[in-house]
């Protein structure tokens, strides 16, 4: 009697057992992504612990809205803040370093020391003391968020985070975005680890109704050392 039949049976046997198997794999490595309301939800609550992070905001294309160009520096839970800003002034790009201890904003441009304002004269063209507070910045921002919806699970620089896109209120947007007055729909990175704000993405509408542009932010460094004094020239 051959044995043909017999050894074939196996063959097939083993190969329905192999892609069984295969197929278990990838059932248990499929990641179910967490819903995008208790992400933001989360998040919400924990930029309300962040002592102090690292930002950097990037605006492109037309924002006219929005005087800002691009940010970048240190800020801390009591409204210090400390880095350079580049605003667009009358067609040209003019760079300024500031400094914000308490209610004084320190600022300086390209030649000349620092000039003592108001910080609420400051924060006219832009008030990073708001991004960490907890009553104007980020947190609050996050709780406004309507109709969110996890998309994917990615890293962004380097730290595994979720994104997320939801609607988010214009008062809250105002208050990180001068200029901004109507809501928007924009992404947000959420860390996988700990549920901070890593990144968030916002289309920004042109004044003339054309196609606008967009704003970046990114932070890292939560709860790093941060020392933030008066310049002293």
């Amino acid at each position: 009697m051959s044995r043909t039949p017999a050894r074939t049976r196996i063959a097939a046997f083993a190969l329905l057992v192999l892609m069984v198997a295969s197929c278990k794999g990838g059932e248990e490595k499929a990641e179910t992504l967490p819903a995008g309301d208790t992400l933001v939800s989360k998040a919400a609550a924990e930029m309300r612990t962040v002592q102090t992070a690292r930002f950097t905001l990037k605006a492109e294309g037309k924002v006219a809205k929005v005087p800002l160009h691009s940010a970048e520096g240190q800020l801390t839970r009591q409204g210090n803040a400390q880095g350079s800003l580049q605003i667009d002034q009358a067609g040209s790009l003019v760079e300024l370093a500031f400094v914000l201890v308490g209610d004084t904003a320190y600022i300086k441009g390209a030649t000349g020391g620092y000039q003592k304002v108001p910080l609420a004269i400051a924060a006219a063209v832009y008030d990073p003391s708001a991004i960490l507070d907890p009553d104007r910045g980020a947190a609050k921002l996050l709780g406004t968020a309507r109709n969110a919806r996890t998309e994917a699970r990615e890293p962004v620089d380097g730290q595994d985070a979720y994104r997320v896109t939801a609607t988010f209120g214009r008062d809250a947007l105002a208050d990180l975005l001068p200029g901004i007055d109507q809501d928007i729909t924009g992404t947000v990175w959420i860390g996988a680890d700990r549920p901070v704000l890593v990144k968030a993405r916002f289309p920004v509408p042109a004044s003339d109704g054309g196609k606008g542009g967009t704003v970046t932010v990114t932070f890292t460094d939560f709860d790093a050392a941060a020392r933030i004094t008066p310049p002293t020239g």
